[in-house]
């Protein structure tokens, strides 16, 4: 690492915001050799600011000292990672316009940012997170004097398909659970069903974490929203799991692991949930291991439970989210609109059923 990179190149930078040498936060070395256990945010924002260095990318130091912010704020590894990335190919994108220094940065630059990530086929919603990373980028530099406000006076924005979360059929998961004969597996894929977990969480899951006797898991920090919260799970996600305990090895932390490792990854869980996709005939359905998620929720709509306890259980911030799973349940509406269509079938759409509108 060079000293020279954390320099402070803008007189009017707000001192304090990042070190003026890493070497005293990682060690000697340009990434320390400490015999102590790393922190796996700090081993993850480690191999973020090496990849940076090896770059040759415009305004590098801004770069670091933005990430180091973030690094301090306690952001977590994913957001990290999401915002190195975006900003990355941002960068990438401003130096192919032939500029070097990021006060040479225009409304128009980032329009045109935009429009080269639509070109390349990416999903608006793909897009509109590495917009999002730019504005805060720039927003840091805004209040450190770098970049000026007009920046931030009419923003891009995108407007975004509102798509219905895409739950499983009924019939689906009962045929997905009959090809399931592995006890491991069918213990996930029956948790994930009963609990609403997002497949990070519980692949993070420790045996610790789970109550048998009360049939709850303690998810002590959410994987998006770092919120902690307790899910419970039915009598045959119980059977299930009492049936992977018996044959798991007990010197294991986690409660899911792979042959032969201490856990198990999200590559090798997706992989799992596609082969047996392919083997109950479903291939060219769609799904994917959130929609478990997604039936979850539907499935307590459905039965009666009310919105802001689902709320509780999937560990949403915001009702507003929770509230698009109702467009999918909305038992009276679809009363409604059959009674309607009944009377319309048979003729009943005389002045006696006319309404006022």
């Amino acid at each position: 690492m060079q000293k020279d990179i954390l320099a402070i190149t803008n007189s009017n930078y707000l001192p304090g915001c990042y070190p003026l040498d890493l070497s005293d936060f990682f060690g000697d070395t340009p990434f320390g050799t400490s015999s102590q256990p790393i922190d796996p945010r700090l081993r993850i924002f480690k191999r973020i600011l090496s990849k940076i260095y090896q770059s040759d990318l415009p305004s590098k130091d801004h770069f670091v000292q933005y990430l180091w912010h973030k690094y301090r704020h306690n952001c977590r590894p994913n957001t990290l990672r999401q915002a190195a990335t975006s900003l990355h190919q941002f960068l990438i994108f401003f130096r192919e316009t032939g500029k070097r220094r990021i006060e040479q940065l225009t409304r128009e630059d980032i329009g045109a940012f935009v429009e080269s990530r639509q070109d390349r086929g990416l999903k608006p919603s793909s897009i509109r997170t590495r917009l999002r990373a730019v504005y805060a980028f720039i927003h840091f530099l805004t209040e450190h004097k770098v970049l000026g406000y007009e920046l931030l006076e009419r923003r891009i924005r995108l407007k975004l398909p509102e798509q219905l979360p895409r739950a499983m059929d009924p019939q689906d998961v009962k045929q997905l659970l009959s090809v399931i004969g592995h006890v491991r597996d069918r213990a996930m894929i029956v948790l994930l069903l009963r609990t609403g977990m997002r497949i990070g969480e519980l692949l993070n899951t420790k045996l610790h974490d789970v109550d048998l006797n009360n049939q709850r898991i303690l998810i002590f920090e959410a994987e998006k929203t770092g919120l902690g919260r307790v899910v419970y799970y039915s009598d045959d996600a119980q059977a299930a799991l009492f049936s992977w305990l018996k044959v798991r090895n007990t010197f294991k932390e986690m409660l899911f692991y792979a042959q032969g490792r201490q856990s198990l990854g999200y590559g090798a869980a997706r992989s799992m949930f596609n082969k047996y996709l392919q083997k109950a005939g479903l291939s060219d359905s769609g799904y994917t291991l959130h929609c478990l998620r997604h039936t979850f929720a539907t499935d307590l709509l459905n039965a009666g439970m009310p919105l802001e306890c689902l709320r509780v259980l999937l560990g949403h911030t915001s009702l507003e989210v929770t509230r698009i799973y109702a467009r999918l349940t909305d038992k009276t509406r679809e009363q409604e609109y059959f009674m309607a269509m009944n009377r319309i079938l048979k003729g009943e759409t005389d002045a006696d059923n006319q309404r006022d509108y």
